[in-house]
C-alpha cells in the first residue's frame, strides 16, 4: 500500500506532534480540527518546536521551511477524501472516536487506512464503526511525540497483515520504533504505567508521604526521569482517570479502581499542567 498523504485528526499536543514527525519524514500532511483557530494553534506549536531546533543548530532554516510547506491546515473532515492514511488523535472517548471513524469510513478513499492514536480503547470496537475493519489499526504514540521513540501498533480483530506491514514501515520512516501489541485495555504501556500512577496517588491519599517525597523515591530509587505525580500532571489527570476507568471496566478487576483523590482533583478541575494546577501548581 502506497501512502503519500496523511491526515491527522486533532491539532492538540498529540496531533500536532504526529503531524510534525510525518511532515519531517517527507509526507504531505493535512492537520485537521473542528475549528480553524485550533488548527492554527497546532501549527503554531509545530513552528515553535522547529524554530527551537534551528536556534540550537540541529536543523537548517530551509529544512524547517520545507517541513512547514508539507503541512496544510483544515477544519473540514471532508479533507479525508485526499488521504491515504488518517491518524485520529481526538479526545480519549469511545463515542467521539466511533463517530469520527464512521464519518471517515464514508469520506476516505477505499484504499485508505484508518488509524487511532488511542491510549487505551479497543481498536476492534472502533473498527466496528466502519465497513473496513481490516483497514483499521492502532498507532499509539508517546508524549511528547517529536522526542519519544515508541509507537505501540495495535491490531484489531480484523486488521489485515498488509495494513500492519504498511503502518510498521511508516512508523520506521518517521523515525520511531514500532512494537506490536494485541488489543487489550490499556495495551502494554498504560496497563503498566497507569496502575503505578494510581498507586502513587493512593500513597499520597493515605498520607504515606508527601507528593515531593513520593516523586523523589521513584526518581532516585527507581531511576525514573520524573516522579509519577509529576508525570500524571504532565499527562493530564482527566486522561489518567479515563484510562483507569477503561482498565477497571475492561478487566472487571478492582486492582484498577481509580483512587478517590484522583476523582476529586478531576471534579475540581485540577487537571495538571494544562489547567495550571494538579498535584503541583504551575504558573
Amino acid at each position: 500500500m502506497k501512502v503519500e498523504k496523511i491526515m491527522v485528526i486533532g491539532a492538540g499536543q498529540m496531533g500536532s506532534g504526529i503531524a510534525q514527525v510525518c511532515a519531517q519524514a517527507g509526507y504531505k500532511v493535512i492537520l485537521n480540527d473542528l475549528k480553524a483557530e485550533y488548527v492554527e494553534r497546532g501549527l503554531g506549536v509545530i513552528r515553535k518546536n522547529l524554530s527551537r531546533q534551528v536556534d540550537k543548530g540541529r536543523m537548517e532554516q530551509q529544512a524547517m521551511d520545507e517541513v512547514i510547506a508539507n503541512i496544510e491546515g483544515s477544519s473540514d473532515i471532508a479533507s479525508a477524501k485526499e488521504a491515504d492514511l488518517v491518524i485520529e488523535a481526538a479526545v480519549e472517548n469511545m463515542d467521539i472516536k466511533t463517530k469520527i471513524f464512521a464519518q471517515l469510513d464514508e469520506l476516505a478513499p477505499e484504499h485508505a487506512i484508518l488509524a487511532s492514536n488511542t491510549s487505551s480503547l479497543p481498536i476492534t470496537e472502533i473498527a466496528a464503526a466502519t465497513k473496513r475493519p481490516e483497514k483499521v489499526i492502532g498507532m499509539h504514540f508517546m508524549n511528547p511525540v517529536p522526542v519519544m521513540k515508541l509507537v505501540e501498533i495495535i491490531r484489531g480483530l480484523a486488521t489485515a497483515d498488509e495494513v500492519y506491514g504498511t503502518i510498521e514501515d511508516i512508523t520506521k520512516k518517521i523515525g520511531k520504533v514500532p512494537v506490536e501489541v494485541n488489543d487489550f485495555p490499556g495495551f502494554v504501556s498504560n496497563r503498566i504505567l497507569m496502575p503505578m500512577i494510581n498507586e502513587a496517588i493512593y500513597t499520597l491519599y493515605e498520607g504515606v508521604a508527601s507528593k515531593e517525597a513520593i516523586d523523589e523515591v521513584m526518581k532516585l530509587g527507581m531511576n525514573h526521569p520524573m516522579g509519577p505525580l509529576t508525570l500524571a500532571d504532565f499527562i493530564g489527570l482527566d486522561t489518567c482517570l479515563y484510562i483507569m476507568e477503561t482498565l477497571h471496566e475492561g478487566f472487571g478487576d478492582d486492582k484498577y479502581r481509580p483512587c478517590p483523590l484522583l476523582r476529586k482533583y478531576v471534579k475540581a478541575g485540577w487537571l495538571g499542567r494544562k489547567s495550571g494546577r494538579g498535584f503541583y501548581i504551575y504558573e
